[in-house]
């Protein structure tokens, strides 16, 4: 367990500098690098001790509401949004908050007995406008809502494609083939383009390589990643191309079992670099390349946004965490 010792060797403070400054102790007498210094530490070691004694002296526990844009059902078919919101709720509860959760509905009057709200997943403008009548602080996570004036977390799918493209043309490989997903928001208002074909039709035409003959589009599914693959092959016979960038895991499961049925050699006929890096990346044969997109994290920031909102509010102006991803390489890529 984290001890104010331990921020305090960090920081090379006195132990009882380090207690109040994380009191917010006005009368001390410290830099304000000092300061910053001391909860980045607290933060970075996992320290959140003086976060829930704040709760404590606010009065009554305050609530998070959070709002999955999936079902109950759905989101167990999909691991990333799992992912992020498990991380949202246990960085909640060290910071002292309850949760009140809601799946696909947005419009649950329990949302109007909290105290602020994180909305994961895609929202049509309708939605957000409905989310923010609420008069609470709002963050969204994994959209980008920052030009509607909202708070947000989110992955940086621009380099994470370049990432992948790179890996391939240092391959030599010249002809790169997409299996892209699109999506709507749940209140079937507003059609989303993937933003990873967006950069890989960018990116590659930039480079004269992009062929719009070589992507495929569909649901963000298994079986609609089975038959685009299958779609791919029928298609182009043996001009299919020996690499795909493949928009999530679910896809890239389905595409490779296309890949298998047609007894297509993966890696060596077909590699395959897919993106989240789910658990059932390494669950499939080969196992699958992707792109690892840090979904703890992720829920991690935007907990701490809110709490930041709440504390700070005049402070506080609308901005956007935007994490890093990382390429790893397994089975299914040369």
């Amino acid at each position: 367990m984290v001890t104010l010792k331990d921020i305090a060797q960090k920081t090379q403070l006195s132990t009882a500098t380090v207690s109040r400054v994380l009191k917010e102790d006005a009368s001390l007498s410290v830099s304000p690098d000092t300061r910053e210094k001391v909860f980045a530490i607290a933060k970075e070691l996992g320290y959140t001790k003086h976060l829930i004694k704040q709760q404590q002296q606010d009065g009554n526990i305050r609530k998070i509401g959070i709002i999955q844009w999936y079902t109950e059902s759905r989101e167990l078919d999909d691991l990333y949004y799992y992912s992020i919101r498990i991380s949202l709720e246990q960085r909640a509860l060290e910071l002292g908050y309850d949760i009140v959760r809601c799946f696909h509905d947005i419009s649950s009057p329990l949302l109007k007995e909290v105290d602020a709200l994180i909305a994961i997943g895609k929202f049509s403008h309708q939605q957000m406008t409905e989310l923010a009548h609420f008069h609470k602080p709002l963050v969204f996570v994994d959209f980008d809502t920052l030009a509607d004036g909202f708070s947000c977390v989110t992955t940086d799918f621009n380099r994470s494609v370049m990432q992948v493209i790179d890996h391939y043309l240092e391959q030599g490989i010249r002809e790169i083939g997409m299996i892209a997903g699109q999506e709507e928001t749940y209140d079937k208002e507003v059609t989303l383009l993937d933003p990873r074909l967006r950069t890989f039709k960018q990116y590659l035409s930039d480079r004269d390589l992009y062929q719009e003959r070589l992507v495929f589009t569909g649901s963000f599914t298994s079986q609609s990643g089975y038959q685009l693959m299958k779609e791919a092959i029928d298609k182009l016979g043996d001009d299919l191309p020996t690499a795909f960038f493949i928009a999530n895991d679910s896809l890239a499961v389905g595409a490779l079992r296309a890949l298998q049925e047609a007894q297509i050699a993966v890696p060596n006929r077909v590699q395959i670099i897919t993106f989240n890096d789910t658990p059932i990346t390494k669950q499939v044969y080969p196992a699958l390349s992707s792109i690892t997109v840090f979904t703890e994290e992720m829920g991690i920031q935007a907990v701490d946004l809110v709490h930041a909102m709440l504390h700070k509010p005049a402070n506080y102006h609308p901005r956007m965490v935007k994490l890093g991803t990382q390429l790893t390489l397994r089975e299914s890529s040369l």
